[in-house]
């Protein structure tokens, strides 16, 4: 017979592939294995920046709130090639490329492998390009697309996986029209709140427009008549909560993530007097 306990981590379980399928727009088994279609090239061939020493390569991650650097130890591999045609096709990431034995030594990179460095929550994921995988430009691309959080990301099946992926187990979520008036403004102050909450909060942006959004609107009850709406969701235990926003501002952004957090420590840590009832 299940214990209370794993009865009740089942339940929170199938809870949690429920969101993920709506979240996935509620693609069949599978799906989100398929490749994302590729960006889009434009202009001349972008190239990795260099990166000939420790000092370069900490500068280079630190301008950026997603870098991406490819450590090989050496050059005549077919893992670089592909790396630079990923290189050319993602326009929007900042791409570096070191065979220096100290920086790679510095990074603890033992064998040819892709990085990427986060800022959102201080993270770096890793892909090794080992003999025995076969990870040709696609998969490579696929992984840094899943990977490449910022501040504020913007939600799709791709970005979804990473979201869900990220040590940082509280997801904030904006559910707003992309072709408002105010959109611009919106993103801006949710990005200015985004930087208070570094590390502790996972800033979102979904756009009402897109049809399989209006899933993940109907988790947390929300119509678009309710927009812009903050939406904040819990991993661990799928605890959330709901503000309908006449306006975004950093005040009611912080205000409510504030509230969210501190009730959840309370829940977490209760009072001396709590902790002595029998």
């Amino acid at each position: 017979m299940a214990r209370r306990g794993d009865v009740r981590s089942m339940a929170i379980s199938a809870l949690w592939c429920l969101f993920f399928s709506l979240l996935t727009w509620g693609c069949p088994s599978g799906c989100a294995e398929e490749s994302p279609a590729p960006h889009d090239v434009t202009g001349d061939a972008k190239k990795p920046v260099l990166l000939r020493d420790i000092a370069a390569t900490t500068a280079f991650i630190s301008a950026a709130e997603v870098a991406v650097i490819g450590f090989f130890q050496e050059l005549e591999r077919p893992e670089v090639s592909n790396f630079h045609i990923v290189v050319g096709k993602i326009q929007e990431v900042p791409f570096g490329l070191s065979t220096n034995p100290e920086v790679l030594s510095h990074y603890n990179i033992t064998s040819n492998t892709i990085s990427i460095f986060r800022m959102v929550d201080n993270k770096r994921q890793d892909l090794e390009l080992t003999d025995g995988k076969k990870i040709d430009a696609t998969k490579m691309s696929r992984f840094i697309q899943i990977n490449e959080l910022r501040m504020v990301t913007e939600y799709n099946p791709v970005t979804a996986i990473g979201l869900f992926n990220s040590t940082v187990q509280t997801h904030l979520l904006l559910f707003t029209d992309k072709t408002s008036k105010e959109h611009t403004e919106r993103v801006h102050r949710y990005r200015e709140a985004a930087e208070l909450f570094r590390g502790k909060i996972l800033f979102v942006l979904v756009d009402s427009n897109v049809k399989g959004n209006e899933r993940v609107m109907s988790f947390f009850n929300l119509k678009k008549s309710q927009l812009p709406s903050l939406a904040i969701f819990h991993t661990p235990d799928e605890e959330k909560d709901v503000l309908p926003l006449g306006e975004v501002t950093v005040e009611r952004v912080q205000d409510f993530c504030n509230g969210f957090l501190e009730r959840k420590q309370r829940k977490e840590d209760p009072s001396p007097e709590e902790k002595t009832e029998l």
